[in-house]
């Protein structure tokens, strides 16, 4: 298919259809399933733990995720996400202890990561190199909506069905989706890559070492921005208390938050298909890292309303640029592979962003953890502008 005659539109129900529903599933649970460890009784601690495996059952999940994709195809990982998914979530609603909950949330964790590297690799695959921001930065954008969405359709079948309606909620998107991805035909190999693919699967040892620079150069840039992200989730709640702002107040700055976090995904794909990937990832790291900076200066409700905002804004700014850039440096060849090392990065920064922020909220104070993650941004901008092409990539350059 030529670059002029293709348009997104052609496979948005595909492409698009599973991560809305996903994004959807994973909204409707997450707030409840410290809820439910609690119902079943757990500690406030334990059931912190149990939100935590989900986390941690991504991060352990990326390189077995990649080697699986890799194997059975992108269609197949998916539908297999999917059905794992639902297991899970019938597992949680069913649960008689605290350790069994724990191990849904596990087995929601490791099919995360299958989804989302599937769903990564059929994109880079399906769409045309010029498109590929925009593609990337719809994926995360319509997950962002899904996630949106997600709380607002749990709350409303918990109103009828109690805890158990959220994990409902679940289930039924998950197996949409999972219909959708059967539906789907399987993904054809361009002919440009069929002698990679002929080859025998490259070991993930050999990428590592192959692709080492990328890895510590871009690749802790992605890491500080996950980092980032992980600690908004926690900071606007816990600066709004700290100035004494009630829940409700709270969760409604919040939500006004992911609102502008979802209007600007796709200006920012178009932005880095025609001007290049560093005017995305430059203002997307200095907006979150200035934001962090001045959260901890402002006092009063209509100062945090903007700084909460603005943090929202440099977030939206940069969907999918974590997607894009892993995608740019992955070779043809060992694709899938590189992509599961260049998640489990990402999903590193996720996992460390709450630790620092919290390690240095009990050694000083809540201010100086959230100005230190702040700075995260000026570093990635740094390793950025260092290390980006500084005008719009071409696809016979791009490094592979």
């Amino acid at each position: 298919m030529g670059e002029a005659s293709f348009s997104l539109k052609k496979i948005a129900i595909p492409a698009f259809g599973p991560t809305l529903l996903f994004g959807l599933a994973n909204g409707a649970i997450l707030p409840v399933i410290a809820l439910s460890a609690r119902s079943l009784g757990a500690s406030f601690a334990v059931a912190g733990l149990i939100v935590a495996l989900i986390g941690l059952g991504s991060l352990s999940a990326n390189l077995p995720a990649a080697l699986l994709t890799a194997r059975i195809g992108e269609r197949k990982a998916l539908i297999g996400a999917s059905v794992l998914t639902v297991i899970a979530l019938i597992l949680c609603i069913a649960a008689p202890h605290p350790v069994l909950l724990a191990l849904g949330a596990l087995m929601i964790g490791v099919s995360t990561s299958v989804f989302y590297l599937a769903r990564q690799t059929y994109l880079i695959e399906a769409v045309p190199f010029s498109m590929r921001a925009r593609a990337l930065s719809t994926l995360g954008g319509v997950s962002r909506i899904g996630m949106f969405a997600g709380p607002f359709a749990g709350a409303g079948m918990m109103h009828f069905m109690g805890l158990s309606g959220a994990y409902w909620v679940g289930i039924a998107a998950m197996l949409v989706a999972g219909g959708l991805a059967f539906a789907l035909p399987d993904l054809v190999v361009k002919a440009s890559t069929q002698e990679d693919i002929d080859l025998a699967r490259p070991r993930m040892g050999h990428i590592a070492r192959d692709h080492a620079r990328v890895f510590l150069t871009l690749g802790t840039g992605i890491l500080l921005i996950s980092a980032m992200r992980a600690a908004r989730q926690i900071v606007i709640p816990l600066w709004a208390d700290h100035i004494g702002l009630s829940p409700a107040a709270t969760s409604v700055i919040f939500g006004v938050s992911s609102a502008v976090d979802m209007l600007v995904f796709y200006p920012a794909g178009r932005i880095m298909d025609y001007w290049g990937r560093l005017w995305v990832a430059l203002p997307c790291t200095l907006i979150m890292g200035f934001s962090l900076l001045v959260m901890p200066l402002t006092t009063t409700l209509a100062s945090f309303v903007c700084a909460a905002m603005l943090m929202g804004l440099g977030n939206g700014f940069g969907s999918g640029i974590n997607m894009t850039l892993g995608a740019d440096a992955s070779p043809n060849h060992g694709r899938t592979e590189f992509l599961g090392i260049w998640r489990l990065i990402s999903d590193v920064g996720t996992s460390a962003g709450p630790f620092i922020l919290s390690g240095m909220t009990a050694l000083v104070s809540l201010g100086s953890g959230i100005a230190l993650t702040g700075m995260f941004g000026f570093a990635s901008a740094a390793i950025f502008w260092k290390w980006l092409p500084h005008a719009r990539l071409k696809a016979g350059n791009r490094e592979s």
